[in-house]
């Protein structure tokens, strides 16, 4: 079958889509009493477990206390009935290696009696630890080959959940995975250890503040999740998109997002089926999300949570990409997660929303309506301030990979500039302090609208900025920098580790300036504020972050602009980042080069991967077609000539010359593919700087074709047909 009647057949196959049979009923099932209905948590727990077992859970989920391992039979025995109740067989340790995808060990309950017959055990040994092969993982040198042995670790803070399948259901237990000699080989022990030692250097500032209680400070998020989805038909008609999920080719539509008709627009029928399939299964798993709608680019949708612990909020963060994914595909549609699948139209991020806060104080980041007067909330705004300013390099890097280089920077997403914007009620309150003191904040005020039967409704005190990568939004900070795919594990830890230290700072600070006595915090905290904001002011911008003259503003002063996976991920190994992160036991100096060894690895593996399929599309799929159109126009004109008529050979002469240029592009790139680099920062140069390029070159050259070749000859799906065809 040739490639173009491949493509017809997607289109006819998605034009006659039907809609499953069996629609979900929302009045049976409802969503308050579905919510959290598989999940394992503090209210399943205390209807099955005894009080004392309860309480000692509670207080480490709670508080962060040490675990009692002697609860540990008592508790797997409790989860073993509860799950087979749901009609589990098997149970799973759920761990997140530093692929950044979710990994997974079935074990069954399952055991042989002895007798010819089998008993179902579960026991607290089996819940608290299992073994997987750590030796094929990724571990950037921290294993070698013949060093298999890695442990998970139950991970009470975040519960267990039933995971529902036709054929029966698994209880799934979320670990954290390390190797055997104790370093962390995943992406949630540095997030829990990251979370401790916030708390640690939060709770020596609140003490500062007359603070005892002691209630754990936990750092919360709440990610928005954007995605594209388009029909199964053509995903699989598409190599680029089934292998590197991206479009390596494809001309720009006609009509593409220009009319900005898309964004909060009406959600297709069979799209909104299938979200509302995703937000129930996700209610069954206690995931809070709250928002679904249209984003701008044609086929591109968002999901966004509620707040969360963050540790929770990344388990369940990963839970939702694979239930999109998951559901998609009941609906004869894929989820397309990467960060820039089509060029030419928007691609997608994942905003990160960040607090931190604790039972007893609340939002440690919530001004008030007087944040002027607001001193303990200013000491943690001010804080996090010098944090991203101290380390806005390492910011960038931990959203650094070869998918977001062709987001980051466009004007749809923040630059690779990262800046605080404040807005203009902070920035006027920290304007006040660099000048001597705060006496006033600006308010919010009513917006009246000129329509007497509108409401009056409250207006904020300040304008949001989506061109920032990092913003003040009314009781939180969005680092809108995350890519689409990527786990939010990394961002966090930057972010909590980085704060922590800035935290650490501060207590310092206060402790050395009001020498124990409480009377002098006031002034303390004043010549403070004004020091950090006078140090690391910098960072802050309020304005259009796209513009040429931020651009050349932020150099001046002094702010990183890494444009690139390459240039940026060196930030992870900075001495600096080193030992704030050793000392605050977050993650030794090996596990940080080990990271950087990864994530190169995994950049140059993209690249390569992208690099190969081009070659191999563009001599299979694409020349195929241009010189069957050539040999046709050929033909037509010869034939025309030799009944006297005269034609128009410059189609024919572009044609020919546009054939060759797709050849030599073609060679020139395959060629860049035999090269050695002597180590990873080589290779990973020569991706950068070398191959890419070269691809961009064969895309030209077939992104012109595609405009010329005729359509029953084209053989891959289009971006009008697959951004447009519902």
């Amino acid at each position: 079958m040739s490639g173009s009647a491949t493509r017809l057949q997607a289109i006819a196959a998605v034009t006659n889509y039907k809609p499953i049979s069996k629609p979900l009923n929302f009045i049976e099932n409802k969503p308050g009493e579905l919510f959290g209905t598989n999940v394992f948590g503090i209210s399943e727990m205390q209807k099955r477990l005894p009080k004392p077992t309860f309480k000692s859970l509670k207080r480490t989920i709670e508080s962060g206390q040490k675990l009692d391992p002697s609860l540990a039979d008592v508790v797997a025995a409790a989860m073993r009935d509860w799950a087979i109740e749901k009609g589990a067989t098997h149970y799973a340790h759920v761990f997140f290696p530093l692929t950044g995808l979710t990994a997974e060990k079935h074990d069954s309950f399952l055991v042989p009696d002895g007798a010819g017959g089998a008993m179902v055990e579960f026991t607290g040994k089996q819940l608290i630890q299992g073994e997987p092969d750590a030796s094929s993982f990724p571990s950037g040198g921290i294993r070698a080959t013949f060093e298999a042995r890695g442990y998970t670790a139950w991970d009470v803070t975040s519960p267990a959940y039933i995971l529902e399948n036709p054929n029966g259901t698994t209880l799934c237990i979320p670990t954290a995975f390390f190797s055997w000699t104790g370093e962390a080989l995943d992406k949630k022990t540095p997030v829990l250890r990251s979370i401790q030692a916030l708390n640690i250097q939060a709770q020596r500032v609140l003490k500062l503040f007359g603070h005892t209680d002691r209630a754990m400070v936990f750092s919360t998020a709440g990610p928005e999740q954007e995605y594209f989805l388009i029909d199964r038909n053509f995903y699989f008609a598409r190599p680029d998109l089934l292998n590197a999920g991206r479009t390596l080719f494809g001309a720009r539509p006609p009509k593409g997002q220009e009319f900005e008709d898309q964004y909060f627009g009406v959600i297709p029928e069979r799209v909104l089926a299938c979200m509302l399939e995703v937000e129930h299964e996700l209610f069954k798993l206690g995931v809070p999300v709250k928002t679904r709608h249209n984003e701008v680019a044609p086929a591109q949708y968002e999901i966004a949570p509620i707040f969360e612990t963050a540790n929770v909020a990344t388990d369940h963060q990963q839970l939702t990409m694979i239930t999109l994914k998951r559901v998609a595909e009941k609906y004869g549609l894929t989820c397309l997660l990467h960060e820039k699948p089509f060029a030419g139209v928007n691609g997608s991020g994942k905003h990160l929303n960040w607090s931190l806060g604790s039972a007893t104080q609340g939002n440690l980041l919530d001004p008030g309506d007087t944040p002027h007067a607001n001193m303990q909330f200013l000491v943690f705004c001010a804080a996090v301030i010098r944090a991203v300013h101290k380390h806005a390099g390492l910011l960038r890097a931990v959203v650094a990979y070869a998918a977001n280089d062709h987001r980051l920077g466009a004007n749809e997403a923040p630059p690779a500039i990262i800046s605080v914007f404040l807005g203009d009620q902070l920035t006027q309150v920290f304007e006040q302090i660099r000048n001597g003191g705060a006496k006033s904040s600006k308010g919010s005020g009513i917006l009246h609208v000129g329509v007497n039967v509108l409401p009056a409704i409250p207006k904020d005190a300040g304008d949001r900025n989506r061109t920032s990568p990092f913003a003040f939004t009314g009781n939180r900070f969005e680092f809108r920098a995350v890519g689409s795919s990527q786990t939010i594990a990394g961002p966090l830890v930057a972010l909590n580790t980085i704060v922590a230290d800035s935290l650490d700072y501060v207590a310092t600070e206060l402790e050395k300036a009001t020498g124990g006595d409480p009377k002098n915090l006031n002034s303390a905290v004043e010549t403070l504020l004004k020091k950090i904001i006078t140090d690391h002011g910098t960072i802050i911008f309020n304005g259009d972050n796209y513009s040429e003259e931020w651009h050349k503003e932020a150099t001046t002063r002094g702010l990183p602009n890494f444009r690139t996976t390459v240039d940026a991920l060196p930030a992870i190994i900075d001495p600096e980042v080193e030992a704030i992160f050793e000392k605050h036991n977050v993650l030794s100096k090996r596990e940080l080069q080990s990271r950087y060894e990864i994530y190169l690895e995994q950049y140059c593996k993209v690249i390569h991967l992208e690099a190969n399929l081009t070659v191999k599309m563009g001599k299979a799929y694409i020349f195929p077609a241009a010189i069957r159109y050539q040999s046709e126009l050929a033909t037509t004109c010869a034939n025309l000539k030799a009944v006297g008529y005269t034609f128009d050979t410059d189609t024919l002469d572009l044609m020919t010359a546009l054939v060759k240029e797709l050849q030599d592009s073609l060679a020139a790139l395959e060629q860049l593919l035999d090269h050695k680099a002597k180590d990873l920062k080589a290779e990973s140069e020569h991706a950068c700087k070398t191959i890419l390029p070269a691809m961009n070159k064969v895309r030209t050259v077939a992104d012109r074709l595609e405009g010329m070749v005729a359509d029953d000859l084209w053989p891959l799906p289009t971006y009008q047909e697959m951004l447009f065809i519902k």
